[in-house]
């Protein structure tokens, strides 16, 4: 990272206790994507942060209306940011079924509706790709029946899926990093007015320009605020199933710092 960037925000996770209310809030309930985990608010086995780390843990159990629970935790309302320098040190749950993210949201989701909104996913990890070991990089924004998604135009150190065995999706930036389980890497995206360049440690692996926008339209030109979460399953999570013998899982955060140009 260059030293362009000035700090503006943070939670370096140095206390214990469940995730900071002034810097996150919780989703709760069945939200999205077929998934499978519940999400609850305010339970420490699902969310906390101890030892210097945001543990995020996905659950094996009978719990209402679902069979797995874990968290999602956002800045929604609390805070949100147009531009700048996005990036978290983390380490992976890699179980079958298993996907966790680091993304954001146009904070007008509400009004606008996503895709409308827009979406940057800084990192996805799906557990059903042994073959692959690879982080994601996305974009989603549009109409919400013909919404788009980025085309990948600059790999670096990484390769090209099985498209066939994962239904075809070259809409998505792939960057290989094998010990994503097992060891803490930074995924950062750097987002300016004209493009979104997407990183893992120090290697860009993808951008995304607003001359790509395949529709005309480019709702990354507003703010947009944080999320961070565990699903089980889902429509690409689970798309191989979900090995309920491997529960729980963990996802562990070191930091999550966001960035903005020096004046």
């Amino acid at each position: 990272m260059t030293n362009k960037w000035q700090l503006k925000w943070s939670d370096e996770f140095n206390y214990s206790g469940i995730p900071d209310p002034e810097k996150w809030k919780a989703e709760e309930g069945l939200i999205r994507n077929q998934e499978l985990q519940f999400y609850t608010r305010g339970r420490p086995e699902n969310a906390r942060v101890e030892d210097g780390r945001l543990i995020i843990e996905a659950h094996r159990e009978n719990w209402p209306v679902a069979g797995f629970t874990s968290a999602s935790l956002s800045t929604q309302g609390l805070r949100d940011w147009c531009y700048g320098r996005f990036e978290m040190s983390a380490k992976l749950p890699a179980a079958r079924g298993t996907w966790p993210a680091f993304w954001t949201l146009g904070a007008d989701i509400d009004s606008v509706d996503w895709p409308r909104c827009g979406e940057i996913d800084i990192m996805e990890y799906v557990g059903h790709e042994p073959g692959i070991k690879g982080i994601y990089g996305n974009v989603h924004y549009g109409d919400p029946i013909h919404h788009a998604f980025i085309e990948p135009r600059d790999f670096r150190d990484s390769a090209k899926p099985d498209l066939q065995a994962l239904d075809s999706i070259p809409w998505k930036g792939l960057h290989r990093v094998p010990d994503a389980a097992t060891s803490f890497h930074v995924y950062a995206v750097e987002w300016f007015p004209d493009r979104i360049d997407f990183f893992v440690d120090d290697a860009r692996y993808l951008t995304y320009t607003k001359a790509d926008s395949n529709d005309g339209t480019w709702p990354f030109d507003k703010p947009h605020f944080l999320m961070v979460n565990l699903a089980v399953g889902g429509a690409w999570g689970g798309h191989l199933g979900v090995d309920e013998t491997a529960f729980p899982q963990r996802y562990e955060i070191e930091y999550v710092r966001v960035y903005q140009e020096m004046a």
